[in-house]
This record gives structure tokens, sequence and C-alpha cells, in this order.
């Protein structure tokens, strides 16, 4: 049986919903996903991040925009942070950190002019090419505790909660303009100005 968007929220949302002691609604963090995803991306991020410092002098961010430019040869500060989600200026200040220590190259796009792209150096492919191997490990590490069918499946989930991510922004916009009308009025004037 399909339900409705709405009844499909509700159903959702109640089996993530608790009650303290005082009868008010808490979240039941054994079933809330946001909270799962959020905390197995916190300590993967900060785990990655200390053994990249430690061995190869370089953060998350960093490794994370050589990943891209390892697949894309050549990109924007504004791809990379349409893709992994991370704001232009970190992206931009890490590219400004990435040409200094000579990993890659900064010039504009061919196509158009106005666009300035990162290209990765012999050096920045070295460093990719040397953190590959760790972070391909701390993914065997983390997928151990899965057989081959649960990773496919584990993998076809989190695509289709990525892809509909832009519906989790549009109901949310809907629900402040709904709930807090003057908030969605101030962010609209914000956006206009």
């Amino acid at each position: 049986m399909i339900l409705p968007n709405t009844a499909i929220t509700k159903q959702r949302s109640s089996s993530a919903r608790q009650r303290s002691p005082e009868g008010t609604a808490l979240i039941d963090l054994d079933r809330y996903v946001p909270a799962y995803l959020t905390w197995i991306n916190n300590k993967l991020s900060r785990g990655a991040s200390k053994q990249y410092l430690r061995v190869f002098n370089v953060g998350i961010e960093t490794w994370r925009c050589l990943v891209l430019l390892a697949i894309h040869k050549s990109i924007s500060a504004q791809q990379v942070s349409r893709i992994i989600g991370m704001d232009k200026a970190s992206v931009s200040r890490c590219f400004r950190v990435m040409q200094a220590e000579g990993l890659i190259l900064l010039g504009l796009d061919a196509v158009d002019g106005r666009v300035r792209v990162a290209t990765l150096t012999p050096r920045g492919r070295t460093l990719h090419d040397q953190i590959l191997g760790m972070a391909l490990e701390r993914e065997r590490a983390l997928l151990v505790v899965l057989n081959d069918s649960d990773r496919e499946v584990l993998l076809a989930l989190l695509k289709r909660l990525h892809e509909n991510l832009p519906a989790v922004e549009a109901a949310t916009t809907s629900y402040v303009a709904e709930r807090y009308p003057r908030a969605a009025r101030r962010r609209r004037q914000g956006a206009t100005e």
C-alpha cells in the first residue's frame, strides 16, 4: 500500500519520537536517522583528518578536493561545493592553501574565462595516491560488518537519500513558512537584497 506523503512523514517521524518523564516530546536517538548519519560522518571525518594530518600534513578538506580533482582533472570551487556540500568559501580557502603547497594550479576555465578552476600538479597527484590507500582501508574497516549484499543495499539506500535532499529542503521551507511565517519572510527579503 502506498501512503500519501503526509502519512509517510507522520509515520516515520513518530517512530523517532519519545516522551520525557514530564510528557514533552523528545527525539528517540535509537531511531532518529539524521543522528546516525551525523555521528558516523563526524567520527569518520575527525578520525580521517587526524590521520591525514599526522601522516601527510593535510586535513580532510584537502583530501576531499584531491579526490574530486583526480576524478575530474580540473574543477571549480563552485563545482566542489555543489558535489560534496562544502561551503564555497571553505573550498576557495582550501584551494589557496593547496596552490601555495604546490598541489594544484589555479587558472581560468577554457570555456568560461570568468571561472577559476584548479588542476592537480604531479605533486598533488602523488599525494592523492598516497592518501588513497589509507582512505580505502578506512572504508574496508567500516564496511567489514556488512556482507556484499548488505553493502549494495546500503549504497543504493544512501544514493536514494542523497537524491532526496532537495525534497528535504523543500519540506523544511514549507514547514517554516507554515509555522514561522515571519522567519520565512525575513529569509525571502534577505535573498532579494
